[in-house]
């Protein structure tokens, strides 16, 4: 986990990209499925489509004192608007995952570009299923949770008749997240060799 034992993703995106869900399935599978202690969040504008939404989960191996993210470990952004919003109070050494199709303005300097609505288009046969290509993208790159605990609390949560396709999206992204090389990206400010 963190030094501080508490690790926090926010989950960004428009209203209908399924961002609460992506982030109540992340949360389900480091508390049921891992043993984690964790509090999941959202919040959402009027607007029922469209309109930037965020998700935040905080996940930890001690009791949680406070449940919404305060300086962000990992945002995922699935729009511009979103990262606009809510991307700017990562932590120094944070990443940002974006919806490289979607996303071309990053507020960040450590920043895994995915193109998560071309993946779930191409690979999938509809855009419908992009949160969970990201969704695979964030568990992989995060690390706090098994890929089988994800798929688990994936299928708990799935729309009936809608399971296939959730999880050929979550595998997708796990393997997009795979060719990451996140030792790659720019070192926080102050810590370059």
């Amino acid at each position: 986990m963190t030094d501080q034992d508490r690790y926090e993703i926010r989950f960004g995106g428009s209203g209908g990209q399924g961002i609460i869900l992506a982030a109540i399935v992340m949360a389900e599978a480091a508390g049921i499925y891992e043993g984690k202690h964790v509090c999941q969040t959202q919040s959402y504008g009027p607007e029922a489509r469209g309109g930037a939404s965020k998700a935040e989960v905080v996940i930890s191996n001690e009791v949680i004192d406070y449940p919404k993210a305060l300086r962000p470990n990992l945002f995922l952004s699935m729009s511009q608007a979103s990262c606009d919003a809510y991307g700017a109070d990562l932590t120094p050494d944070g990443l940002a995952v974006v919806d490289e199709t979607l996303v071309r303005h990053r507020p960040h300097a450590r920043v895994a570009a995915i193109p998560f609505t071309r993946i779930a288009r191409e690979k999938c046969g509809t855009e419908v299923v992009a949160n969970m290509v990201a969704l695979g993208a964030v568990g992989h790159l995060c690390r706090l949770v098994k890929p089988k605990s994800l798929e688990k609390a994936l299928l708990a949560r799935a729309p009936k008749g809608t399971e296939e396709v959730n999880l050929k999206a979550l595998r997708a992204g796990v393997r997009a997240a795979k060719k990451i090389d996140i030792s790659a990206l720019p070192a926080p400010a102050g810590e370059e060799d």
